[in-house]
């Protein structure tokens, strides 16, 4: 059983990655400070799957601690979610993100070096495209960024890139950057699911927050861009396609004879979806109300983006699989079972 060290393993997608992990065989520890996130999700997780989760409550920012954990398994790769992920308050608070998202990183990168730990996987995002000049984005588009968060996402790419094809390292790296689009939904089980600790930042948590009762009206940044109705159009993906494609990755490395440095990859399905056209899937698919204002817009928010998925299928052998409706659906069952979220 390959041990892999998940970093923010109690977070949204690392939450749900678990799940698929276990069931495809790995042996995940998860590494999480909690800052943004509840240890009754890792408990959830293990109800879904019969089976304990190894938990170490640690920061990335703590190079020590690391050293000690990997010092004490034998881990096969890391899988890194933990860092901060709001737009807005990146735009507010830039050296925190460049601090927890790039230095974390770092600390990780060299523990991991030191370690003869060479398979990475990091969770990066589709904010690396900035305002994308064309659609579907494939991973050879353009980068550049809109806001801090996007460009802390770029700069650990750039280091993995260079680390990748460095002399002394070039052979030995196994690293997938995996782009992803906009992740909802939840576990069919309704156990887990995404709980932002503030008022979210993220479209679907405030629609379903809305709908449960939590915040009296959605918010809709911005009726005024170039899209089918005004509103901002995104790539939603379903979180348990999203965790798979993490599998898919790892699968990938796991079945190579020699390493191959550097592949970002686009996890996305590949369709636009524009915010009042998920605000109306979900009412239609759940026959909740969500009243609505428009709102100016968001400081760094751009009109549209989509993904090309085709490298996705053709090097991992993935595809998303779930509808809009599924992600609407999975998303009230778990808001609804849950209105405060993992909070008692």
């Amino acid at each position: 059983m390959k041990k892999i060290l998940v970093t923010g393993g109690a977070g949204y997608i690392g939450s749900h990655t678990l799940i698929e992990l276990i069931k495809a065989g790995y042996t995940p520890v998860v590494y999480d400070n909690l800052s943004n996130s509840s240890p009754v999700a890792i408990e959830r997780v293990e109800k879904i799957v019969g089976t304990e989760i190894t938990f170490i409550k640690g920061d990335v920012l703590d190079k020590a601690h690391l050293e000690r954990v990997f010092d004490e398994y034998d881990f096969f790769g890391v899988i890194h979610f933990a860092g901060l992920k709001a737009v807005g308050e990146s735009v507010a608070k830039p050296l925190k993100y460049y601090q927890n998202n790039v230095t974390g990183t770092l600390n990780i990168l060299e523990v991991m070096k030191d370690k003869g730990v060479t398979n990475f996987i990091f969770s990066s995002s589709a904010t690396v495209y900035g305002d994308p000049e064309v659609l579907p984005i494939t991973e050879t588009a353009k980068r550049s960024c809109t806001n801090p968060y996007g460009q802390s996402k770029l700069t650990v790419e750039y280091i993995l890139e260079d680390l990748a094809k460095s002399v002394q390292d070039s052979q030995v790296w196994n690293i997938i950057a995996l782009r992803y689009f906009n992740p909802i939904g939840a576990d069919v089980s309704g156990a887990i699911g995404e709980d932002p600790s503030d008022i979210p930042n993220n479209l679907m948590p405030y629609i379903s927050q809305v709908a449960v009762g939590k915040l009296e009206k959605l918010s809709v940044f911005g009726d005024d861009y170039d899209t089918v109705d005004g509103t901002g159009v995104r790539d939603y993906i379903h979180v348990v396609d999203l965790a798979k494609g993490h599998v898919s990755a790892l699968d990938y490395i796991a079945g190579r004879e020699r390493a191959f440095g550097f592949e970002p990859i686009n996890l996305g399905t590949g369709n636009g979806t524009s915010v009042l056209q998920l605000v109306n899937a979900f009412i239609h698919a759940t026959g909740q109300n969500v009243p609505y204002v428009i709102a100016p817009r968001r400081a760094g928010d751009i009109a549209t983006c989509y993904a090309s998925s085709d490298k996705a299928k053709n090097l991992l052998g993935w595809t998303a699989e779930y509808d809009t409706q599924r992600m609407c659906v999975d998303t009230w069952r778990w808001q609804s079972q849950n209105p405060k979220g993992y909070r008692p």
